[in-house]
């Protein structure tokens, strides 16, 4: 099977819409590779946060980490994958708030996103591919035989970011939350390096209402019709 060939399923969408959940369990499902192109960044501003003294430019950065060995393990627990960078297991330095903000500020920088660009299509291997992001159908994978624009309101958003943060026994209120929430939909959308946007061609899918199970499964329908 030619890389053309490989089928490819993106789910774009803002924070906090689930993408990362569903997309793992979509995967799981189909049997399919997973790709959670932000973790990518994370990865990125970990060892740029790991390395400061040694690496004193962004290009030396970008040399250094091109030949990391990147593998998304999915876990018995819904929603959850284990990241495995050279066979070491960095899922909780990649979870920290300093880790989040230096990635969004290399998120912005076209030099990072285009380094990235190439990691990203690595990914596209048989028997298929799920990847979420903001830019997998618009940017990445345009060709992708399956495009989806997962949303939520803001309002349940912030719920979701509530329930999530306090599990990890942190405190915020509701209120806070939704201004983040909408100050990061901003920030996304208008950016001027890969915009927040749906594709063209792709469905958009509301899951306010919904299950992860019944967006999960309304998607695979979509993918095996």
């Amino acid at each position: 099977m030619s890389e053309a060939t490989i089928p490819v399923v993106t789910i774009d969408g803002p924070a906090g819409s689930g993408k990362g959940t569903i997309a793992i369990q979509l995967a799981k499902q189909l049997g399919y590779h997973y790709l959670g192109s932000g973790t990518l960044y994370r990865i990125l501003a970990l060892y740029k946060l790991q390395r400061l003294r040694e690496v004193d430019n962004l290009q030396a950065l970008l040399d250094e980490c091109e030949p990391l060995r990147i593998v998304f393990k999915p876990m018995q627990e819904e929603g959850v994958v284990q990241v495995l960078v050279d066979d070491e297991d960095v899922s909780d330095a990649l979870r920290t708030e300093e880790c989040a903000k230096e990635a969004s500020q290399l998120a912005v920088r076209p030099q990072v996103r285009e380094a990235l660009l190439k990691k990203q299509l690595g990914f596209r291997m048989t028997p298929g591919l799920v990847a979420e992001g903001r830019d997998m159908g618009t940017v990445v994978f345009p060709d992708a035989g399956h495009k989806i624009y997962l949303t939520a309101s803001a309002e349940e958003r912030a719920r979701r970011r509530q329930k999530q943060l306090r599990k990890q026994g942190i405190s915020a209120t509701l209120d806070r939350l939704l201004a983040e929430i909408r100050a990061r939909d901003s920030l996304d959308k208008e950016r001027p390096v890969s915009p927040l946007r749906p594709a063209a061609d792709a469905v958009r899918v509301d899951s306010t209402d919904l299950s992860i199970v019944q967006v999960v499964e309304h998607i695979a329908a979509l993918v095996q019709r």
